[in-house]
């Protein structure tokens, strides 16, 4: 059985949610670069990912899946059933997290191999800046290493918590949707302060790290 450093990880879709996770485990020592491949049918986005990340890149992805452990399915919600369908048959054994917004698990259980393994998550937009928030919900083939992998995969970028899979709506709106209520308080707190004279640079920058404090204080 392999260990964690051992796995060998491929993004299927190679745009910023693929190549911050991609860093994000890099960084943290989990995953060496060598090990990460990615495919793109964007030669722009498989050239982007792999001048910042340092790992290979595809232009296939059957061959993706057949190189790699874990398959991290990043495509935009309207690509997955197309992209499934083609890779069904290499997907046999393998472990699928999904990060495709509003796909749930029925969808992407009937559209993998019976013995494929599948976890859905639901990262936020500030995975970019390693500190993002990541639930993750799992198919009945998932086993307790799995979920370890996933948790370590998405801890990389910031907090991951496991829950079942009706939550996810909540989780959508609560830390999916809560970056765009932050940068509303921040704007509304930074007009707040040049409305008192302050320069609007230094009122955006006051505004941000006095939520950024906030949540440490609370974490």
């Amino acid at each position: 059985m392999k260990t964690l450093a051992q796995l060998k990880i491929g993004f299927i879709g190679s745009g910023k949610m693929a190549t911050a996770l991609a860093l994000g485990l890099v960084k943290s020592g989990i995953i060496k670069t060598d090990n990460i491949v990615a495919s793109d049918v964007i030669a722009q986005a498989r050239d982007s990912f792999a001048q910042k990340t340092g790992a290979h890149v595809l232009d296939n992805n059957i061959a993706l899946v057949n190189k790699t452990d874990v398959i991290i399915l990043a495509v935009k919600p309207n690509s997955v059933s197309s992209v499934l369908r083609e890779i069904h048959q290499a997907l046999e054994g393998k472990l699928l997290i999904s990060i495709a917004a509003g796909i749930n698990l029925k969808t992407l259980i009937e559209s993998t191999p019976h013995s494929a393994r599948i976890i859905r998550a639901m990262p936020n937009t500030a995975v970019l800046v390693s500190a993002g928030a990541t639930a993750f919900t799992c198919g009945p083939n998932v086993s307790e290493e799995d979920k370890s992998i996933a948790s370590a995969i998405f801890s990389s970028v910031g907090l991951a918590v496991s829950v079942q899979e009706n939550l996810l709506n909540a989780v959508t709106g609560l830390s999916g949707s809560g970056p765009s209520y932050a940068f509303l308080i921040i704007e509304a707190m930074s007009d707040g302060g040049v409305a008192c004279g302050l320069p609007r640079n230094l009122a955006t920058q006051l505004a941000a790290q006095t939520l950024l404090g906030s949540a440490r204080m609370v974490l």
